[in-house]
């Protein structure tokens, strides 16, 4: 079965008198009529549920929903995306161990990656991802244990070429994480690819409507663990009675550590009410995905067509360098964000965004609603710009996301603040 067509009926079934829509068990624990019964789902949280922090009935129908779209085993929902790519990580990584990345990857992941991980003590090592595959080999070291990319790059539109570097990490006994938030299920399922986890910020197109802020880690199950290169999976646990993942919940462990382990310890799960508000969206996502690229296309053919543009990086455009690339992964289609750089740099960017009127000026993307931001002042602006080179951000970059507002009143809007700079 196809995704778009699971997507509207997955995780939350309604039975004879249930409510037509997902209930928001707006609650914080669970009652049980014996201490032995709580005893029990503390042994072993699968068994039940204890308490909000660890699982609630409501984001669990939604985390069945992704994991279904998805095609994974298992999913567990968070607070934010930036949490979501910190405990996919942190479930796997240790302070004297290091990853792999390719650097075009969101601006406050490269800081998690560059600053954060580092006062941890876990190295972050940049790859060129056009490097060969035995370069490649070559950055990582004994205590390598993943490779990290982004299925859709932000804000550089690149396409991440995901069997190539699933091939690679496998070869080198590790898993691939991609962050596949701005292709969505609905254009690209990275586990069909050789991908092992995947994650999202569902603030995004999975929300589609800026009403909450949150992630998601998705399982794909198929990965071993015990290749001896990942023993906290496969000796016991200490701090959950010595509990051994891969021996007790197979193809399960590595989400259901996370949620035992870390999800317990630091407690970035998401409210019932942020997981309905997330669930309205993912009902009518393969709908606005869709529309989202019939929109950016239109938007992407006129920007390559203005004289006060110098590039335009879409990877839908047969003339986008990436477009091999999306047509394997993204059956030749793509999400609803443009970058385009415009002539005259930084100056000519800030005047061409001041003089938008539709399209809003905000840190924030994927919205039914088109905005725009800069990324070289805004969200990257901490990066040095060597770091900004790397993540193939210019300084006359616009990241534009298009919206599902009429096509030609975002053109209208295009065209009137392009000739506010002439």
């Amino acid at each position: 079965m196809k995704p778009e067509t699971k997507c509207l009926h997955s995780g939350y079934t309604p039975k004879n008198g249930e409510p037509r829509v997902l209930p928001i068990v707006q609650s914080t624990t669970y009652v049980y009529d014996s201490a032995a019964e709580v005893a029990a789902i503390f042994d072993d949280p699968t068994k039940g549920l204890c308490y909000s922090r660890f699982a609630n009935p409501t984001v669990m129908a939604v985390e069945e929903k992704i994991a279904d779209l998805e095609g994974g085993v298992g999913a567990m929902c968070t607070a934010s995306g930036q949490a979501a790519t910190l405990l996919a990580i942190l479930n796997i990584c240790k302070a004297g161990d290091s990853l792999i990345s390719t650097p075009e990857i969101y601006g406050g992941t490269i800081n998690l990656f560059s600053y954060t991980f580092k006062k941890l003590g876990i190295e972050c090592i940049y790859v060129d991802k056009n490097a060969s595959d035995e370069e490649i080999k070559a950055a990582f070291k004994p205590n390598t244990k993943l490779v990290f990319g982004e299925t859709i790059a932000n804000p550089a539109l690149t396409v991440f070429d995901i069997e190539r570097f699933a091939n690679i990490a496998h070869d080198m006994g590790v898993p691939l994480i991609v962050d596949n938030t701005f292709a969505t299920p609905i254009l690209c399922r990275p586990f069909e690819f050789g991908a092992d986890i995947v994650i999202h910020s569902t603030s995004k197109y999975m929300d589609g409507h800026a009403l909450q802020v949150g992630g998601v880690i998705v399982d794909s199950g198929k990965f071993d663990w015990t290749n001896g290169k990942f023993p906290e999976l496969v000796e016991p646990d200490e701090s959950y009675h010595g509990i051994s993942y891969t021996e007790t919940y197979g193809n399960m462990a590595y989400i259901i550590k996370a949620r035992m382990q870390l999800m317990r310890d630091f407690g970035v799960y998401p409210a019932a009410h942020s997981a309905f508000l997330l669930n309205l969206g993912l009902e009518t996502l393969p709908v606005r995905m869709e529309q989202y690229y019939k929109n950016a296309m239109t938007v992407a053919e006129f920007l390559e067509s203005s004289p006060s543009v110098e590039s335009v990086s879409f990877p839908g455009l047969k003339s986008d360098p990436n477009y091999p690339l999306a047509e394997k992964y993204l059956g030749g289609k793509c999400c609803g964000v443009i970058s385009f750089i415009i002539k005259g740099g930084r100056p000519a960017a800030a005047k061409f965004m001041d003089a938008l009127k539709l399209a809003s000026n905000e840190v924030h993307v994927a919205d039914i609603r088109t905005c725009v931001l800069h990324p070289a002042s805004e969200t990257h602006r901490q990066l040095t710009d060597e770091q900004l080179a790397a993540a193939g951000i210019d300084g006359g970059m616009v990241r534009f996301s298009v919206g599902l507002e009429s096509v030609d009143d975002i053109l209208d809007d295009l065209k009137q603040a392009f000739a506010a700079i002439q």
